[in-house]
């Protein structure tokens, strides 16, 4: 991927390094994107349980804010209010600007000037709380505004903060934001000379307070979160322990063989898990019932298995009687062929043919009903160089049109096991390869080590494959590629199915890759 991209928005190269991203060789333009991980259940009832305690604790918080807001400014309102009807003053007359004149009816000398600030007087009066702003619009509009400080005096607003009060509609108290003093709770009445007294007092202490029952809420969340989650993990991982324990009983089911042989399912939820009056227990109740089914299932079909295994097993024993009665009786009528006519000659031979093959198909019968039921196997030392030797050699008489090739490893290789079974594994192979594939293939059987002790068989041709549909059941008993090639050439269908048998019975495996050109068979057997 080339590195010189033009760069956009004012990025540089020097500033921005390119970052290659290397194309996926598997991708294909029908592959659907990786789907995103799913939370598990335990993280799902865990976030639900989460949530649902956020929304409630912010939703109590929001309101407790709410309600706790319209209390204290409702207080507010109260004092604003008491405020405004001493500024509008006692005998219901109008605030004047400036200095207050002496009273006429009160004996002694007029206050001084200085006492005044020099803002509306009804700010000079007493019980007048700190920070308070008072403002007064004459009828000419002219403005005198102020705010008391905390030692008393008075404080001129700006000229910003005189044309906000001076445009407030009079009527109810509303909030209202004071350039250059703060947020407020103002109420403006009109006199009866039209005069506008306007008040105004402070909510630093209403929004402290909210902010401090706002600190507290976040606090008090953050710590019940924190308990709800532990909480939440105990009570999740107890709730789901029973799923566990029938999930475990599942897998558990899911790692025996059931494939052959005699299947028991001794596994089943325990009874505290199959209650039905739960969600978990129906789950476990219709488990055991389903490996009650199964089990049953199982049993008949080893039943009919091993009523099919000893027919076959006598089927063949007894068949071997006769098959030799008729094989005897066809070889003394062909010592006198020359005296009977060349129809019956030919007759008597193809009995004695046809004999053989079934004395052959009755042998292989034999000997997969003795494999299945665990017998017919000696466990003795093979040299299994000696015996790839010796099979390939016999290969080689019996197809010279075959070109056949051998690798061995320098030291002999023994393993324990059946050497005459062990021999007709090879054999079986060898004239698998020799039977289907034509004059002048190559047919290679190589031995080699596994590092461990054990052996591997390799049986290698550059002949015409197997058909793919094929592969997965070319070990299955009567299986042919060619039914009618096979019979032609004496096969019975069972050649690979008693390879398969015999390295089981060895505790080994087999398997085959085959395309056009190549087929291999590898016989892993072990030590």
């Amino acid at each position: 991927m080339s590195s010189n991209l033009p760069t956009e928005l004012g990025s540089t190269a020097e500033s921005e390094p390119v970052v290659e991203v290397e194309p996926v060789a598997d991708a294909t333009p029908d592959e659907a994107p990786p789907t995103r991980r799913r939370w598990s259940l335990r993280v799902r009832l865990l976030v639900g349980q989460v949530v649902l305690l956020v929304i409630v604790v912010a939703g109590i918080g929001i309101a407790t804010e709410l309600a706790l807001q319209q209390f204290l400014v409702h207080q507010v309102d109260v004092t604003l209010g008491e405020t405004a009807k001493r500024a509008l003053g006692d005998s219901g007359g109008g605030p004047i600007l400036g200095p207050r004149p002496p009273d006429q009816h009160s004996p002694g000398p007029p206050p001084h000037d200085e006492d005044y600030g020099p803002g509306p007087e009804f700010l000079n009066r007493r019980n007048i709380q700190p920070d308070t702003v008072g403002a007064l619009v004459a009828a000419d509009k002219s403005v005198s505004a102020a705010r008391v400080r905390a030692d008393g005096t008075q404080s001129l607003l700006s000229e910003s903060a005189r044309e906000r009060l001076a445009a407030l509609p009079t009527g109810k108290p509303v909030t209202l934001e004071i350039p250059g003093e703060g947020h407020y709770r103002v109420e403006s009445l009109t006199t009866w000379s039209g005069q506008t007294v306007i008040t105004a007092l402070p909510l630093a202490s209403v929004d402290a307070t909210l902010m401090r029952v706002f600190l507290i809420l976040v606090i008090v969340t953050a710590s019940v979160l924190a308990i709800a989650i532990s909480a939440g993990i105990w009570v999740v991982r107890r709730a789901l322990a029973p799923l566990d324990r029938v999930a475990a009983t599942a897998a558990r089911v899911a790692d025996l063989r059931l494939d052959r042989g005699e299947v028991t399912l001794p596994v089943r939820v325990p009874a505290v898990d199959a209650d039905p009056r739960t969600e978990v227990g129906q789950l476990g109740a219709a488990l055991n019932r389903m490996l009650d089914h199964i089990a049953g299932a199982l049993s008949a079909r080893h039943a009919s298995e091993t009523r099919v295994r000893r027919f076959l097993a006598d089927a063949s024993h007894e068949l071997r009687t006769p098959l030799t009665a008729i094989r005897g009786y066809t070889e003394l009528a062909q010592r006198e062929r020359d005296s009977v006519p060349e129809v019956v000659a030919y007759a008597m031979g193809r009995v004695d043919s046809e004999s053989r093959r079934m004395t052959a198909l009755v042998e292989d019968m034999l000997l997969l009903a003795r494999l299945d039921a665990g017998r017919g196997l000696e466990r003795t030392p093979v040299d299994l160089t000696k015996l790839t030797v010796d099979a390939v050699s016999d290969a080689h008489i019996a197809g010279p049109e075959i070109k056949w090739q051998l690798e061995l490893p320098p030291e002999p290789i023994v393993v324990t096991g059946d050497p005459a079974r062990l021999h007709q594994v090879l054999a079986n192979l060898l004239a698998n390869a020799r039977t289907h594939t034509g004059p002048g293939t190559i047919v290679t059987t190589s031995l080699t080590e596994d590092g461990t002790g054990g052996a591997r068989w390799r049986v290698t041709d550059n002949g015409p494959g197997i058909p793919a549909e094929l592969q997965p059941e070319v070990f299955e008993r009567f299986a042919r590629g060619d039914s009618s090639r096979s019979r032609r050439a004496g096969s019975t269908g069972l050649g690979l199915a008693i390879v398969a048998a015999v390295v089981k019975a060895h505790g080994g495996d087999i398997s085959v890759e085959s395309a056009v050109g190549r087929t291999e068979f590898t016989v892993h057997l072990p030590s």
